[in-house]
């Protein structure tokens, strides 16, 4: 039990970290200008709910799988993850400076339904390898039943898609504040630096 409850912590500490976030907050704001703050409400935890629910699925399912198939990861896999997660954040950044300098471009008003699961799904692929090791659970992990392993990565997926969740709601709530309406593109340009940045050195340190 008690290492069932720390793949949920673990999982849930995993779902919080900073690029997860960056994304979602970076695809939650790059909608339409003249969204009602109801309509950004639902936007943002709608985006933050697929991201989730596409980062715990290749997590958890690819894991388990990987696990029970008895496959190794190579250790250049999840460097190309993170490669490929700096690079999602640094283009998310520039296409939400662009929608900002032209909110009403066709090609910038809205994202498919599916984008955030699939990104969401990408951004996992450099946390694979840590999993399927069962890094995150301890030293003494590998030593448990097969069945036990499995429910620990199931467990640890619940623990993020719980934060992402959990993050969708209070962005959802920021972003239809009164006080960011006002601020307005300036909030906007800000995450769409701040992505672009993290993005940066995501590539650089991977």
């Amino acid at each position: 039990m008690l290492l069932l409850l720390s793949a949920l912590a673990l999982g849930f500490l995993h779902g919080l970290g900073g690029d997860h976030l960056m994304a979602i907050a970076a695809l939650s704001v790059d909608g339409p200008a003249e969204q009602t703050a109801s309509a950004k409400r639902a936007r943002a935890l709608g985006v933050a709910m697929r991201f989730a629910i596409g980062h715990a699925l290749l997590l958890g399912l690819g894991a388990g799988l990987i696990v029970l198939i008895g496959w190794s990861i190579p250790p250049h896999v999840e460097r190309g993850g993170e490669m490929l997660g700096g690079a999602l954040l640094i283009v998310m950044g520039l296409v939400t400076l662009q929608h900002l300098r032209h909110p009403s471009h066709p090609s910038h008003l809205s994202h498919p339904s599916h984008l955030p699961a699939m990104i969401g799904a990408a951004f996992a692929i450099s946390s694979l390898r840590a999993v399927v090791m069962l890094t995150p659970f301890g030293q003494n992990a590998g030593a448990q039943p097969l069945p036990l392993l499995l429910a620990l990565i199931g467990v640890f997926a619940v623990g993020i898609l719980a934060s992402m969740s959990l993050f969708g709601v209070a962005l959802a709530g920021v972003l239809s504040t009164r006080a960011l309406q006002r601020v307005g593109h300036g909030a906007g340009a800000l995450v769409g630096l701040s992505s672009v940045v993290l993005g940066i050195a995501w590539v650089a340190a991977a």
